[in-house]
């Protein structure tokens, strides 16, 4: 709540009968607090015709009022009085200290202002452009007050010292006081928010404004942004300074990587050095928020990297192609060369990729590496790999390795180069540090996908026949192509069995869904079926038997068949009994031309208690094919359209005449080429022809 007073005093004493204007009030610890200040101040200045201390008493109440609230953090009272010959605010704030009191006389000397200086920019303006002012620390607290007399008014006697005369355009600056509008453009001198990098012409302009302020013949600010490209002249005024002149020196209060300073061709005065150290100030609080920035900024850049890198890593699981993509990852980005070592089964490091930013060098690098004894690279290389930090590279191909481990396993070393003008800084080891860590799992991965690979492909050729048995007069062929996921076991299978009478029994199959129960459900019905018709069974009976078995394994796993006893008829025709559980029906192609589906269909395995497989007979003349497929090549899709049963049979038709090799082939690449897509479901074609001539 604000108390303002008027009072008018009248008789003898200092007063000396002028009118007294007061105004208190309390204010928050908030960054609005500052301007709140200043308009008691305007106004109480108003009211009591003092418009001429203005600038000054803004100024000065500006620089109090944020101290206290930057400082202190309480809550602040300021007290504003003024009178006919001047005015006198005071800031007092509720942090506790000691109780002393200092007031400095009026307008201090030159000598004092070393001191003033080293309490902070803020005092030193109040010591420039106030008539007195003091500091008094209480129980409660501290205040800070200040008094600005009307030019050639003195308090008590109404005569004051005479103010100081204005500066002749000759004189010397170096020996002259600033004026507050210089002091106040110095101060609130500030970037320029819109432009891509205001810092250059912000420091020109900051820095003109203090070398002319201080009389200086030149001036130049020097920045390293710690970047490798060594320090740069970030702004410069006037001429180079002349041998044997001693300069002014200031560093720049900034962080690292950053370093510079400031330097001034001034001769010695007692405001050159201040000036100097509050202009480079200022710079340096815009400096360290430029290098915020720019962190920030690479933060996110080596976020994207990272983020980039994981994503090019996971998408290969091929060991050898992520051993190469690694070293691509690293050069020229993080270093002059990269190469990635892993540890065999003996625990030999062996180089598995390499990179370097100048592909000349590569031949030299290789050498190196390769070079042994307790100094080589190799030597270091090893104790990286039992190591689980970085280990530094010394000699020509300066760097350091860190170890690759994933899931503790320690697979090898990445070593990469330092930069060519410059060592790597610890945000680039950090990263270098996690790329590592993302490497390995990556290499772990695609060797835990290549085993399993391995896996599948073994136990997916053993529900397979090696090979189809040699028949004379007929002919076998099979088109087998896995689901794009090679580590994945599929359902679809085929076999030709001989039976006890001398025919030959053609078995095409589908087993629901994939991976290793598909599989143990696929060899089940696979030795089913081959001891059951080993045993003589009857087809029908065979089929029902399975069925039986398939019923009560449980698990929700089905199968599609399809049997074909194959045995010769009259003259040179072979005659084929066809037998459907809910198999897709083979497709029938004349050695004369036309092709035809053929065959009922009857109820797939291991749904149902009973089951329905009726029996065609079908008769092959000679140069006649049967064509037996899965649904993998029926269902496979481009986009929302299937493959289909009728571009299947249409895709045969043209291939009448053609051994079961050839027709085969044919109908693999028409389904395979029929998308771009890798196959979702595997893909079986199984073809018998009646090649009796």
């Amino acid at each position: 709540m604000e108390d303002t007073r008027v009072s008018a005093e009248s008789g003898s004493g200092t007063d000396g009968g002028r009118d007294e204007h007061v105004r208190r009030v309390r204010l928050p610890a908030d960054r609005r607090t500052p301007a709140a200040a200043r308009a008691v101040v305007r106004s109480l200045l108003a009211e009591a015709d003092l418009d001429e201390l203005l600038n000054e008493a803004l100024l000065l109440t500006t620089e109090l009022s944020t101290n206290a609230v930057e400082h202190a953090r309480t809550e602040l009272d300021i007290e504003v009085v003024a009178d006919r010959i001047g005015l006198t605010v005071t800031v007092s704030d509720f942090a506790a200290g000691p109780v002393d009191e200092l007031v400095v006389g009026i307008r201090n000397d030159s000598d004092q202002i070393s001191e003033v200086s080293e309490r902070g920019r803020g005092l030193l303006l109040v010591d420039h452009f106030a008539s007195r002012w003091g500091t008094t620390y209480l129980p409660s607290g501290k205040g800070v007050w200040f008094r600005l007399d009307r030019p050639g008014d003195h308090p008590g006697t109404g005569q004051g010292p005479p103010h100081p005369p204005a500066t002749h355009p000759d004189t010397d600056p170096a020996n002259s006081a600033p004026s507050a509008a210089a002091m106040s453009e110095l101060t609130q001198t500030n970037p320029d928010p819109y432009a891509d990098d205001p810092l250059p012409e912000f420091a020109t302009d900051l820095l003109t404004r203090v070398a002319e302020m201080v009389g200086a013949a030149g001036g130049v600010v020097r920045l390293d942004r710690g970047e490798g490209q060594g320090t740069q002249m970030l702004a410069r005024y006037g001429r180079h300074p002349r041998p044997g002149n001693e300069l002014l020196r200031v560093p720049l209060a900034v962080h690292r990587p950053y370093a510079g300073e400031l330097e001034l061709d001034a001769a010695p005065s007692a405001y050159a050095r201040p000036l100097a150290v509050l202009a480079a100030e200022r710079l340096s609080l815009h400096l360290e928020n430029d290098r915020l920035r720019r962190a920030d900024v690479r933060r996110s850049a080596w976020l994207t990297f990272l983020a980039e890198a994981s994503e090019l890593l996971a998408q290969s699981l091929d060991v050898d192609l992520t051993m190469a993509l690694i070293p691509q990852l690293v050069v020229p980005r993080l270093g002059q060369w990269c190469a990635v070592h892993t540890t065999d089964e003996w625990g030999r490091l062996r180089l598995a990729a390499s990179s370097h930013a100048d592909e000349s060098v590569l031949p030299q690098l290789h050498k190196v590496l390769q070079e042994t004894g307790p100094d080589s690279v190799q030597a270091r290389l090893r104790e990286a790999s039992r190591s689980a930090s970085q280990v530094p590279l010394g000699g020509p191909m300066e760097g350091f390795a860190v170890p690759l481990i994933a899931r503790s396993q320690r697979l090898g070393t990445l070593a990469v180069g330092r930069h060519q003008r410059h060592r790597h800084d610890p945000d680039e080891v950090a990263v270098l540090e996690d790329v590592a860590r993302r490497a390995a799992l990556a290499i772990e991965n695609a060797r835990i996908h290549a085993e399993r690979r391995r896996v599948a492909q073994t136990l997916q050729q053993s529900l397979l026949p090696p090979v189809l048995p040699v028949v004379e007069g007929v002919g076998f062929a099979a088109e087998y192509v896995p689901t794009g996921d090679e580590a994945e076991v599929g359902g679809d299978f085929y076999d030709v069995v001989p039976l006890p009478d001398g025919r030959w029994l053609v078995v095409i199959g589908d087993v629901s869904g994939k991976g290793v129960q598909a599989a143990a459900v696929t060899g089940l019905v696979r030795d089913v079926i081959r001891v059951l018709v080993g045993d003589g069974k009857p087809l029908p009976e065979a089929l029902a038997r399975l069925n039986d078995t398939l019923v009560e394994r449980g698990g929700g796993r089905y199968c599609t068949l399809a049997l074909a006893a194959i045995g010769p008829g009259e003259g040179e025709q072979l005659d084929v009994s066809l037998h459907l559980a809910g198999h897709d029906r083979p497709v029938l192609l004349r050695g004369t031309g036309g092709a035809a589906f053929v065959g009922t269909g009857g109820t797939a395995l291991g749904l149902l208690d009973s089951i329905s497989s009726p029996t065609a007979e079908i008769p092959l003349a000679p140069g006649d094919s049967l064509i037996f497929y899965t649904d993998g090549v029926t269902e496979r899709r481009r986009g929302r359209e299937l493959f289909g049963t009728e571009r299947l049979r249409e895709a045969a038709a043209p291939l009448a005449g053609y051994s079961a090799d050839v027709v085969a082939a044919r109908l693999r690449a028409t389904a395979i080429n029929f998308s771009v897509e890798s196959p979702r479901d595997d893909i079986a074609i199984l073809v018998l022809r009646n090649d009796a001539l």
